[in-house]
């Protein structure tokens, strides 16, 4: 790759840094082969001596590579070193009760801590470092300036005007024709999913649902007396289809729920081709789909992957997200897009809450008009994918080698599944001791499966303190075995 052949799009930097990313994934440069010089790379690409020192800090900081003093820069990890993906586990084919609550209020005192003590892996949001901060502050201000009560008043049951202008905008990054007016803002996307099951169900029901699941999605339906089916899914391609169609043929399914862009907690992309079959068959057989689609702005790709709405068209699909991912997670802005179901969300939404606070609404409307959210988003990703490559080497070398990580290619969130006499509820027994949060397995079923799994979280950026808490862990599965 020669100087000519970079676009004027990109930094040289990055084109550089990508084209030796590239070489060290395919082996050209392997494990410990000692990279050129920087002056030999300022030269050999017709750079600065400075961007070619940028091209190093950026491969070092992904922890690609490694300075090592009076002597160099050296291939330091290599993506074929990843362990084992996770092996899918096929649930007990059968519609059954929920019953998570009691699990779940156990630990979610630790996973909601903010103590300065505690290493927390369990919480799953992107550390407050990477959050434009100053400037949402500013839109609070301008919010505050712009309205004629200060904000004191009811907001629309359906959302702030401009705030669903500008996700209708949003929607324009994979694919969708969204207008305002087929938007209902909540309180963030769980309260979007919730009101999404009870406009089309009603108690003793049965839903289907992936497996591992975000355990919030199965707090929801144990409190609604539903039923559910739990659907294996791989922690590369999301949902098993075939899974599903099988569940329908057995049980009366009133409704379907999946998280196909990088699932919480599994971190798996359903293919485009499959969200589009996943549409068809619940198009065909009449079962509203609830999709969470509450990491998709979060890829590590070149594009943002499509969602099952876009494949939409009949209004079967009620697409849900929200801003607490990947902006402001206390602001508790998260919005469905209903489809066909409109009119019973509404009145769900009245009777639930009658309206979202309208302080942050008008906050969030006016940051995504003025905030350049895009430029947010754009850092936001680089920054996960370094975290991402950063806590799966500490993985590798401190945890044991029959451990198996999954590998997503967005969000934050990784799948950890252990040797099977490592309980992980017990492992957090342990780690607490040690102020270390993380969140076991067990909870991301309610069908008693993946004991001996956990989920980490790396929302927050890597530095010593990451490094002792998985270090630790890792001692403390060792010592388990």
């Amino acid at each position: 790759m020669r100087k000519n052949d970079f676009t004027a799009d990109d930094h040289l930097y990055m084109q550089v840094a990508d084209g030796l990313e590239k070489m060290i994934d395919g082996d050209v440069l392997k494990i410990g082969d000692k990279l050129p010089s920087v002056r030999v790379l300022s030269d050999e690409y017709g750079i600065s001596m400075g961007t070619a020192f940028q091209a190093y800090y950026y491969l070092e900081g992904k922890g690609l590579i490694e300075s090592r003093p009076k002597s160099g820069y050296y291939v330091r990890f290599n993506q074929k070193r990843y362990p084992a993906l996770p092996k899918m586990i096929a649930p007990d084919p059968l519609s059954h009760d929920v019953s998570v609550k009691e699990m779940i209020a156990s630990i979610y005192a630790d996973i909601a801590t903010h103590h300065e003590k505690i290493i927390n892996f369990a919480l799953a949001v992107p550390d407050p470092v990477l959050l434009p901060t100053a400037k949402i502050n500013k839109s609070v201000m301008q919010a505050l300036r712009n309205s004629k009560d200060s904000c004191i008043s009811y907001e629309h049951t359906q959302g702030n005007v401009e705030l669903r202008k500008q996700i209708a905008k949003l929607a324009f990054n994979w694919g969708g024709k969204i207008k305002p007016d087929e938007v209902v803002v909540t309180n963030g996307c769980l309260e979007a999913i919730t009101l999404c099951i009870k406009a089309v169900t009603q108690p003793g029901d049965t839903v289907a649902v992936e497996s591992p699941n975000y355990f919030g999605i199965f707090q929801s339906l144990e409190n609604m007396g539903l039923k559910v089916v739990e659907l294996s899914s791989s922690p590369v391609t999301g949902l098993d289809l075939d899974c599903l169609q099988k569940a329908i043929k057995n049980y009366p399914i009133k409704a379907c729920v999946v998280i196909p862009n990088f699932n919480n907690p599994l971190g798996g992309c359903m293919p485009d081709e499959h969200k589009k079959k996943l549409v068809e068959i619940i198009t065909k057989q009449n079962i509203p789909l609830i999709e969470d689609d509450i990491y998709g702005e979060l890829y590590f790709g070149k594009n943002r992957p499509r969602t099952c709405k876009y494949y939409d068209t009949k209004g079967m699909v009620m697409h849900c997200s929200s801003l607490s991912k990947s902006l402001s997670p206390g602001y508790r802005i998260g919005w469905v897009i209903p489809g066909k179901f409109l009119e019973q969300v509404k009145q769900i939404k009245r009777i639930h809450n009658i309206s979202s606070p309208t302080l942050t609404q008008a906050a969030m409307a006016h940051y995504l008009q003025n905030g350049r959210y895009e430029y947010h988003l754009k850092n936001l990703r680089k920054a996960l994918y370094t975290q991402c490559l950063r806590y799966l080497q500490a993985i590798i070398d401190y945890f044991p080698e029959d451990t198996k990580v999954s590998r997503p290619h967005g969000g934050f969130i990784l799948w950890v599944q252990l040797n099977k006499k490592v309980n992980t509820f017990k492992l957090r027994v342990e780690a607490m001791k040690h102020h270390i949060s993380i969140v076991p397995g067990k909870i991301f079923s309610a069908s008693c499966n993946y004991n001996n799994c956990l989920r980490i979280s790396f929302g927050s950026p890597w530095d010593d303190e990451a490094d002792y808490g998985l270090m630790m862990l890792g001692k403390l599965i060792h010592k388990m075995l």
